[in-house]
């Protein structure tokens, strides 16, 4: 499932996966799918993972993001973030900027989920 609830250590952790999508088509699909389940929540309610290793993107792909960051941001408590390397990082620091954000970046699952359950 490209969007779902993990419990991790008691803690629920909204996952979207976007890791390996290839297409704008793909990726805008699971936006919707998890702005459906996001706007749903309380205000300041949410703590979201965002996998994007080895995602396609590019200029439209910043834009859709860039709209979904800003969208969510009142229902986010905490956010984080994986695969952010190489050009994505020069996209991902223009995103923050631009959304007033504070999405936080790891090199693993496992580091992402710790800081996420440390700020509930």
């Amino acid at each position: 499932m490209r969007a779902q609830i993990l419990n991790y250590k008691g803690k629920a952790i909204f996952y979207m996966d976007f890791s390996g999508l290839k297409t704008e088509n793909q990726i805008s699909e699971i936006i919707d799918i998890c702005k459906t389940h996001i706007f749903k929540q309380s205000l300041g309610s949410t703590i979201g993972l965002v996998n994007i290793e080895e995602m396609f993107f590019n200029n439209n792909v910043k834009d859709m993001f860039l709209d979904f960051v800003k969208g969510n941001k009142p229902y986010m408590k905490a956010s984080a973030v994986i695969g952010v390397t190489g050009l994505k990082k020069i996209m991902f620091n223009a995103i923050m900027k631009l959304s007033g954000r504070d999405v936080r970046s790891f090199d693993t699952l496992d580091l992402a989920k710790e800081w996420l359950i440390s700020q509930k």
